[in-house]
């Protein structure tokens, strides 16, 4: 069964090529995926990659968390898996602790203004 890993604190020039290459020194690697802003399309300095195996991804832990990769010390954990968001970009509320709009101005009357646009 593979089990899939994180890896954080990436150099934003680490390759996935590069990447499966470090990690197939510990066991088979199934898939490498450097995450991306969606916008910009650069990389974010994280990554998951699946081992093959529950024994390739230890080893992988235990020779890689720490290891220097481009003047950065990786952090390579087991990934956790995704949680339901409760929906919008990241799961909070459109409204601040007071009630009132983010980014909005306080005008006394709940948010409305007596301006005529």
């Amino acid at each position: 069964m593979s089990k899939r890993l994180f890896v954080g604190n990436l150099p934003f020039s680490a390759t996935e090529t590069q990447l499966k290459d470090l990690f197939s020194q510990h066991g088979e690697v199934v898939s490498v995926n450097i995450v991306t802003d969606r916008f910009t399309n650069r990389p974010r300095g994280f990554a998951f990659i699946e081992m093959a195996t529950e024994e390739a991804a230890q080893a992988a832990i235990s020779g890689l968390n720490g290891y220097t990769l481009e003047d950065r010390s990786l952090n390579v954990n087991e990934a956790r898996e995704r949680t339901e968001s409760r929906g919008g970009f990241s799961g909070r509320s459109q409204r601040s602790s007071g009630g009132q709009r983010r980014g909005g101005r306080s005008s006394g009357s709940g948010g409305f203004s007596n301006r005529r646009w």
